[in-house]
């Protein structure tokens, strides 16, 4: 028997781990937390000092007693959770629930912790084993508790005040908050028109070269974006200018510079959401579900991290590595060191990197593909960043157009290409709401713009002038990059929780993803609206970071985490009180409008309800006027809508257009003793037989959020439906009746069997042309 028990997190890292420790020990994984608050009112008591009541998690009871039944025949414990206030509140956990075992309290305890799952990390950590360190437990206690004491005491009140159901927690009030004023900013932007010209031009040389130049003075003064605002004035100067060069411009003044570009720093948990959301299209969830496999594999260090500094191992191999490869012109002269901006990150966590730059993507054939492409992203940045800088050089001309006016011509070309050889960072986009984030290739073909060689005071052909019309636009609203992005800034959470407060405001319905942005849903602008009223200063921006702060400050021993409780709590408590008895719940979810219901005459207002927000009559329930927030005023929903020479075909009673959860369709005006409905739009007929039944065909529908998808006509009898286009193909390897078209970025469009068992896909054939 193995005289030594080790414990981990997960059962992938004790399988690694394993193969490194041999016989002597037997490793065995705590499957996460073991134990977790009492989930009711009471399980922390702030008049008992904050006392906090646990219990064992019961799907994790069996694997509790596993360790408890292989500890009785071990010798000594050693706790190797991950190495991060939750992984030490998790050896904390083993280690009270051991005290508790009268026959196994007196065996020795261990604590060891190390950042890559390598044979020489793990020797290293298993030589130099320490205690349980208390304060980042007492850390990650008083967040837990912090976040307890939020969710039960505010969580009911906005069942009263609000709707119920719902819930409400510390850090993802301020990240909803984020949400929706970016889309009140939208909503209240007003677009404004304005114009560029631009000069197309053309060298007088043998090559007749062609470039373009933008205006950037006009009649002696520097045009602002605002200066040319409509076609009527861009009209008139294309004029004036055309009519002052009479074809020709002459270069005013050439200027040649050399600029540098400098790499990125590795990875953090944020940076790394960040990139992988915008160059893989990778959740945050996804991201870090991938890179904990990773990490369980032995081949990246430990994901969970916002300092940037590497290990100096780690460089050395790094800049080996890229001296061999590249050469050594590739390689600056000194180490590359990168401080992060946050004064706490996170103690003794190393950026993100692979754990030898020496295993290449290439070589690593067994990763599923999204494990793949992961792990290439924090390969090429590691070895980026160790890189040289690139190195661009930039040609300014200005072409002056016979006093008139002068445009300007903008070029650079790729001198060294350094670092970007093998890696650039993507950025969010800034302006455009529905714009996808450009990918490097686009970036690098603008650097690589080349203008002719131009000197001062060559004639250059003016070809034409295009006057081109602009309208400004609102900023963006949120992706998952740019809102990790924003929550880092703002000190919202911490790099273990980024994932977990997108997905709990997806999960409350507090906002939804369309086209890969944040949407606040009605009930999360009513939240939001709720809360920055009369709980401002917990939805602050500043008291959440510093909160946050105060937390690390608990971690590193510099402060006490029941005095921090205290601090939150008796204020806290008492704007409860005081909110659950002076604010009723009309106040909340009522909005006053300046307009008289027609059926009554009694003042309306917009309402929360079932379905989402709504005008009603505030005479309810003596009036039950309503309509839809986007409906006329003059549409009046009291009067249903008769489908004209039509009846029923199911009891031949009169059918009518009601308003239903997703959205207005044709009902029976018998219900509910009659139940029949049909769509007020025809679905369109693919001809493709469903797969299931074989009685209907698919047809194409749209779903409540506007999503294309396709279900049998034979609804509700059957329920069969597919997100893809379906064609009438039989898949070639499980012999499935139809297969389907999906089309995506990296792929294109390929047949797919819609089977998630079967997995076949190829490339679909393009249609022959005429």
């Amino acid at each position: 028997m193995a005289s030594n028990l080790l414990i981990v997190e997960s059962p992938a890292k004790a399988k690694t781990i394993k193969k490194y420790l041999g016989k002597d020990f037997e490793v065995l994984a705590s499957y996460g937390h073991v134990r977790d608050l009492l989930p009711k009112t009471g399980a922390v008591n702030p008049d008992k000092n904050f006392a906090m009541k646990y219990e064992i998690i019961e799907k994790n009871q069996k694997h509790v007693d596993a360790i408890t039944k292989a500890l009785k025949v071990a010798d000594t414990l050693y706790l190797a959770t991950d190495p991060d206030r939750e992984g030490e509140a998790i050896a904390w956990h083993l280690s009270e629930l051991i005290k508790t075992k009268r026959t196994l309290n007196k065996k020795p305890i261990q604590r060891v912790v190390f950042h890559e799952i390598t044979k020489n990390a793990i020797n290293e950590a298993m030589q130099h084993p320490r205690g349980i360190a208390m304060d980042l437990v007492n850390a990650q206690q008083a967040r837990r508790a912090l976040d307890y004491l939020v969710g039960f005491t505010l969580s009911p009140l906005l069942w009263k005040k609000v709707q119920r159901g719902l819930s409400a927690g510390r850090v993802q009030s301020p990240a909803l908050r984020l949400i929706v004023e970016r889309e009140e900013e939208i909503e209240k932007f007003i677009s404004q028109e304005y114009w560029t010209m631009t000069a197309q031009c053309q060298t007088k040389s043998a090559k007749k070269e062609d470039f373009s130049a933008r205006l950037i003075q006009y009649d002696n003064e520097k045009l602002q974006q605002f200066s040319i605002v409509d076609a009527k004035q861009a009209d008139k100067i294309k004029a004036v200018l055309l009519k002052a060069a009479d074809g020709k411009l002459t270069v005013l003044k050439v200027e040649k510079k050399q600029r540098k570009r400098q790499p990125s720093p590795p990875f953090t948990t944020s940076t790394l959401q960040q990139e992988a959301s915008r160059k893989l299209g990778f959740t945050a969830q996804r991201t870090m579900r991938t890179a904990q496999n990773l990490y369980e594999s032995g081949l990246i260090t430990y994901m969970r991290t916002d300092a940037v500094y590497l290990a100096k191992e780690a460089v050395e191999e790094i800049r080996d590595y890229i001296s061999d490869k590249f050469g050594k012109d590739y390689l600056p002269a000194e180490v590359r060191v990168y401080k992060s901006k946050s004064k706490n990150a996170q103690e003794a966590h190393e950026a993100i990197r692979p754990t030898s730059v020496l295993t290449l993507p290439e070589s690593l054939k067994t990763l599923t593909p999204e494990q793949y492409k992961l792990y290439e992203l924090i390969w090429k940045r590691t070895v980026a960043c160790q890189m040289i800088h690139a190195t661009l050089n930039t040609v300014t001309a200005d072409l002056d157009c016979n006093k008139k006016g002068i445009f300007r011509a903008n070029g650079s070309t790729i001198a060294h290409a350094g670092f970007m050889g093998v890696y650039q960072e993507s950025q969010d986009d800034t302006s455009k709401d529905n714009e996808n984030e450009k990918n490097d290739d686009e970036k690098a073909s603008k650097e690589e713009k080349l203008l002719p060689l131009l000197k001062e005071g060559d004639v250059i052909n003016l070809l034409d002038i295009l006057d081109e019309q602009h309208f400004t636009e609102p900023p963006p609203r949120y992706s998952e990059a740019s809102l990790v992005k924003a929550l880092e800034e703002h000190g919202i959470g911490r790099p273990s929780t980024y994932a977990s407060i997108i997905s709990t405001l997806q999960t409350r319905n507090y906002a939804i993803i369309e086209t890969k942005r944040f949407h606040p849903t009605d009930v999360g602008r009513i939240v939001n609206k709720f809360l920055t009223q009369h709980f401002t200063k917990y939805v602050d921006y500043d008291f959440t970071a510093k909160l946050e702060d105060e937390l690390d400050e608990i971690a590193r021993g510099e402060k006490q985490w029941i005095p921090l409780l205290e601090d939150f709590w008796t204020p806290f408590k008492n704007q409860i009180t005081t909110i659950e008895s002076t604010v009723q719940r009309k106040d909340v979810t009522h909005e006053s409008l300046d307009e008289a219901c027609s059926k009554c005459g009694k003042p309306l207002s917009i309402r929360l309800g079932r379905r989402g927000r709504f005008i009603g009559c505030t005479g309810y329930p003596e009036c039950d006027y309503t309509r839809n927030l986007d409906d006329d005023a003059s549409a009046d929903s009291s009067v249903p809508e008769i489908i004209p020479d039509r009846l029923c075909p199911e009891c031949n009673s009169p059918l009518r257009i009601r308003q239903g959860r997703f959205g207005k369709f044709i009902g029976c005006t018998s219900y509910p003793k009659c139940k029949y409905i049909e769509s007020l739009e025809k679905p369109a007929d693919t001809g493709v037989t469903c797969p299931e039944c074989f009685k209907g065909t698919l047809l194409k529908r749209k779903s409540r959020r506007g999503k294309i998808f396709f279900s049998c006509s034979t609804y509700p009898t059957c329920t069969y439906a597919i997100w893809n286009e379906p064609i009438n193909k039989i898949c070639p390897k499980c012999h499935w009746p139809i297969l389907t078209l999906k089309t995506t970025k990296r792929r294109g469009t390929e047949e797919v069997c819609p089977q998630q068992n079967c997995g076949y896909a190829e490339k679909a054939e393009k249609p022959d042309e005429e």
